[in-house]
């Protein structure tokens, strides 16, 4: 009993463990891309909070931080939503 314990607590840090290292496996040239991406990311989203700064609708503002992300985060929040 104790041992059929021992393994069902120890498997889930053993998973936890294999795809934590799985995630730290980047390459260089991966490492490189996400820095990128977030940059991308920033801006985009810095340019949305000038937006909202100059006057715009918070729609417009939305749909112009939507069309800059396109393709760099998942979702249509450019990998960021709040709640309003």
């Amino acid at each position: 009993m104790n041992k059929r314990f021992f393994a069902v607590a120890l498997a889930p840090m053993l998973l936890l463990a294999g795809a934590l290292a799985h995630a730290q496996a980047h390459s260089d040239k991966e490492t490189k891309a996400d820095i990128e991406r977030h940059r991308a990311m920033a801006a985009a989203h810095e340019a949305a909070a000038k937006c909202l700064e100059s006057g715009k609708g918070h729609d417009t503002c939305q749909k112009e931080l939507q069309v800059a992300c396109k393709g760099l985060a998942i979702g249509k929040y450019c990998g960021m939503r709040h709640a309003h």
